[in-house]
């Protein structure tokens, strides 16, 4: 995610390095190399320039304190300007009416469908709500089957009526359904073409005047970067949405879309959606997305996705099992499913600071586990609960039964003694659980 971006501004930042102090010439140069950046990201020229103008007007506004350097100084203002154009804080959804009407638009191909699902999900397992999908899109009959095996896939309902070629009279029946059903939020997904034409805008206008939704989300696909930008301001224009999705940011993608959206419509950005799963919806913070982008990391967001999957009980299980040297490989693997749901790895990485630049060009699968996970397949429930008994012989067995040499097994398990031997050294010196369960809770 805006690798390129990221390696360029770090490049402009180089320029102060080991300069004593701010100069006129010396922003002058690192301001010029940022605004080349943001035009190869795909950023309007006239945006990149008011944005550098900016950066410089504050860079030679500042006084150097002497423990920053110029070069620090500078990454500091650029990201403070980027969070800014970006829209500075994040914005909530309004979820408050009962039932919430949340309409979807976007092009065909932006990933509403998908979206909608992810929704679903976000709403129904972290805001505790009864979301209802409705499938309006009633050029594509994919689109209803789609939306139909995601919300199996979630446990959330689908109302459709496949006969019916009128989008507004659906929409107004599935707000009727839910109703009835005890729905208190319903998420219409719409259907899209091509490109920006006369007839899909008027029939989700007429769903909007239908409906009267709390919320309209446009879905775009970042990777199409100024196009995206564009497409936003058609859309708004006729339909006045409240916030926008900004979807395949795990793509290879410049990033101009994420930048510069919000700046053009005056619109906020709500979430931004990586990858298939569905629980890879995240809301949209431009402080943290700038953070990234500089490659300072975010461990904030890192945090909050591993609270969400360890819960305090957890925490307080593990921590006593590590306080009595009792840590297992079914602990172990527990602990490898928790972290897989977190999100990709690549992604999950990228968020420590500093990391991201390292691992730029390291492919890291998403599968990276799944050695491991089968050799503690491989163990009988007897040798996962007692690490200790595993002798030559059991290895042999493990390293045939999970498809991997010897010397494989050999190294995961030296591996695990040593995890365990420095679990056993920060229990003796008080520290155990007490990490765990801060990154637990």
């Amino acid at each position: 995610m805006f690798e390129s971006l990221s390696e360029r501004l770090d490049s402009a930042f180089k320029q102060l390095k080991g300069e004593g102090r701010i100069s006129e010439i010396n922003v002058a140069s690192t301001v010029k190399e940022i605004r080349r950046a943001l035009v190869d990201a795909d950023v309007n020229y006239k945006i990149a320039k008011d944005f550098t103008d900016r950066v410089r007007e504050k860079a030679l506004g500042e006084k150097v304190i002497t423990a920053i350097s110029p070069g620090q100084l500078m990454v500091k203002i650029v990201k403070d300007e980027l969070a800014e154009l970006m829209g500075g804080i994040e914005s909530e959804l309004d979820i408050k009416a009962n039932p919430t009407v949340i309409l979807i638009a976007g092009l065909q191909g932006s990933g509403k469908t998908t979206f909608s699902g992810k929704l679903a999900n976000f709403l129904k397992t972290k805001k505790g709500k009864k979301p209802l999908l409705v499938a309006a899109d009633i050029y594509r009959p994919a689109a209803i089957d789609q939306l139909k095996v995601l919300g199996e896939q979630i446990g959330v309902e689908v109302y459709n009526e496949p006969e019916n070629k009128d989008a507004v009279k659906i929409a107004q029946n599935a707000v009727q359904h839910a109703k009835q059903q005890g729905n208190n939020v319903i998420i219409i997904d719409t259907a899209g073409r091509l490109a920006v034409d006369e007839v899909m805008m008027t029939e989700v206008a007429n769903v909007k005047a239908a409906v009267k939704p709390n919320e309209i989300l446009f879905v775009v696909d970042s990777m199409t970067g100024q196009d995206a930008v564009n497409t936003a301001k058609a859309f708004n224009e006729r339909l006045d949405f409240s916030g926008v999705v900004l979807t395949k940011l795990d793509g290879d993608t410049r990033g101009g879309a994420a930048l510069t959206i919000k700046y053009t419509v005056e619109k906020p950005i709500k979430f931004v959606s990586m990858g298939e799963k569905l629980d890879t919806l995240d809301v949209f913070y431009p402080e943290r997305m700038a953070q990234r982008i500089l490659g300072m990391g975010d461990i904030t967001t890192l945090v909050e996705r591993a609270q969400e999957q360890f819960n305090e009980e957890q925490a307080k299980k593990l921590e006593k099992k590590i306080r009595q040297n009792q840590f297992d490989f079914e602990d172990f693997r527990e602990q490898l499913q928790q972290i897989k749901k977190m999100g990709n790895l690549k992604d999950l990485m990228g968020m420590i600071p500093g990391v991201g630049k390292a691992i730029k060009d390291i492919d890291i699968s998403d599968d990276a586990f799944k050695g491991i996970e089968a050799m503690i397949g491989s163990m009988t429930p007897h040798e996962r609960n007692n690490p200790d008994i595993i002798d030559g012989s059991r290895r042999k067995r493990i390293a045939k039964g999970s498809g991997k040499d010897i010397q494989d097994v050999n190294q995961f398990m030296k591996q695990f003694d040593q995890m365990r031997q420095m679990m056993k050294m920060m229990n003796k010196f008080g520290a155990g659980g007490k990490g765990m369960k801060a990154f637990g809770r």
